[in-house]
């Protein structure tokens, strides 16, 4: 296996969003100043590339002697003509590009005035209950891949001018980040709390088929439990588009899915007075208003998944009370875990499924194409207590299959799977531990461990999929697909299972980061990228 030293990521362009202002002296006189420098600027432009034209012409001209400026209007007109053939995609992300410049542009010269002036450098209108007041974010204008939630990221300088200015050095390090193929962050938002799961919508093109892009889709960030909120996103720029509430008497549990049309979004949640967990159902195309409520049938909700089906809901009952103000645990004794399986459409219970220990909580899920689901348990019992801690269900099965571990030593994940992911074209799982600092991939063929590689504090994974556009895959047929990973350490880490006999080069490789727990003939190609922040629980992929 061969092992590639973690590598700086390069740092990511600065620049914020506009926030409303009020209608005081101070922004109009800033609001003035502005229009005066975009018309000077302008002016200076116009003028200038009038001069590098006359240059450029009298130039021509001594080779061409029939060279005319006609030749420049000439050619701008057989531009435009190629703009009808310049795909949508392409002139979003040059708008994107030009929208970012020029905010960059007005809040340098924002700064700048505000600094000139002797009076209170605060910033004004913080009153304004406008959304883009509560988040700040940074664009790169590039496709996203992936989508994670970060506990601790760098500050934004450009917000950061006056040390004096309470306000904006109240901006705290929590955010979500929009990742691209290359691992490169693409845009950073700030969020007012430590969020948990990532959820992408799903966009249907005009075949009814699941659109790969990141256009037209929203991204939900979930607070992390026990949070009142949750946040949508735009997916390709990272920009806040609403912040959705928890009703009177209930909270989040951090997670929600949606149904394969993307119109609806379900939200664990529990009841603050039964204790009993509830699923929301949320209208995406009436601004996420919630319009009904399942029974959970368990309590303690965590992550719930889609079925391939279109029409089931699949819910990890972790079985746990919790007290909403800090998080305690109140009936581990007496918890009762489940695996759920609901009709979408009107709540009523299909199946469930409870694990051979009552302490054995169902926490974490992921989906098989071919309608199995993956289980990763988080076990609250004593710490001498050897159970399984990646299980297996199908509809229909009386009990839980669990994935084969070496001489069963489970007790090597530390009781904890913090996420799980499945590649359903190459049958292979991948599942996470913090606590146990590895993350380790299974063959679902014969259920058997390929390899723990050692990641510290790893959490989120996702698979990396192979690119639904013929072309793409043409140019990059060097790539192959596998599993992303990030950490609180900053890293992304790339894992790829390679088949057949490891090399002696590979084999002199394994000795601190890699730990191979199995006899198969196959080995993981580790590949890390550093970011300067700390990803948080989970990662998720664009569809």
């Amino acid at each position: 296996m061969q092992i590639i030293d973690a590598k700086p990521a390069p740092p990511l362009l600065e620049t914020t969003n506009q926030s409303s202002g009020s209608g005081n002296g101070q922004v109009r006189e800033v609001t003035k100043q502005l229009a005066r420098e975009l018309l000077v600027t302008s002016a200076l432009t116009i003028i200038g590339t009038g001069a590098l034209v006359g240059i450029h012409h009298c130039y021509r001209k001594q080779r061409q002697l029939d060279a005319s400026v006609q030749d420049y209007v000439t050619g701008l007109r057989s531009q435009f003509g190629v703009l009808p053939s310049v795909s949508k995609r392409q002139l979003k992300r040059l708008g994107n590009a030009c929208q970012q410049a020029t905010i960059a542009w007005q809040r340098a010269y924002y700064h700048d005035s505000l600094a000139d002036n002797s009076g209170d450098n605060r910033m004004v209108g913080s009153d304004i209950t406008d959304i883009s007041t509560a988040h700040i974010t940074t664009v790169l204008s590039r496709p996203v891949c992936w989508v994670s939630g970060v506990a601790s990221m760098p500050k934004n300088n450009t917000v950061l001018q006056d040390k004096n200015d309470t306000q904006a050095n109240d901006v705290n390090d929590f955010g979500v980040v929009g990742i691209d193929a290359d691992r490169q962050i693409v845009w950073q938002t700030t969020m007012p709390e430590r969020v948990h799961d990532i959820v992408v919508q799903p966009v249907i093109d005009a075949q009814d088929r699941p659109s790969n892009t990141d256009e037209g889709h929203d991204v939900v960030v979930m607070g992390r439990r026990p949070s009142e909120r949750f946040w949508v996103l735009e997916a390709a720029t990272g920009q806040v588009k609403a912040a959705i509430h928890a009703l009177d008497n209930r909270h989040f549990y951090g997670h929600a899915c949606y149904s394969l049309d993307g119109k609806w979004l379900y939200v664990t949640e529990n009841d603050t007075v039964s204790l009993q967990g509830k699923i929301g159902l949320y209208d995406a195309h009436e601004n996420y208003k919630k319009i009904a409520e399942f029974d959970s049938h368990g309590i303690g909700p965590h992550e719930l998944i889609m079925h391939p089906d279109g029409k089931t809901l699949v819910i990890a009952n972790g079985g746990i009370k919790t007290e909403q103000a800090s998080r305690e645990e109140l009936n581990l004794d007496t918890m009762r875990p489940s695996l759920v399986y609901l009709d979408r459409y009107d709540g009523s219970l299909l199946e469930q499924v409870e694990p051979e220990h009552n302490q054995m909580s169902v926490r974490h899920l992921a989906m098989h194409d071919n309608g199995t689901v993956m289980i990763g348990i988080q076990f609250q019992g004593d710490k001498h207590i050897n159970v399984p801690l990646v299980l297996t269900h199908k509809r229909g099965d009386t009990d839980f299959c669990h994935l084969r571990m070496p001489h069963n030593q489970w007790q090597r994940f530390h009781q904890y799977i913090a996420s799980v992911a499945v590649d359903s074209e190459r049958n292979q799982l991948c599942v996470t531990t913090p606590i146990g600092g590895c993350a380790a991939l299974f063959d679902l063929n014969t259920y058997a461990l390929i390899d723990t590689i050692r990641l510290p504090d790893c959490a989120g994974v996702a698979v990396i999929a192979e690119s639904a556009n013929i072309a793409d895959r043409a140019s990059n047929q060097h790539k192959k697909s596998g599993f992303i990973v990030s950490d609180g350490q900053g890293h992304l880490t790339t894992l790829r299972v390679n088949h057949g006999s490891a090399t002696s080069s590979n084999l002199n490789n394994i000795d601190f980061n890699h730990e191979s727990l199995s006899d198969d003939q196959e080995h993981v190609q580790v590949d890390s990228l550093q970011h300067r922040m700390s990803f948080d629980n989970h990662l998720q992929a664009l569809l």
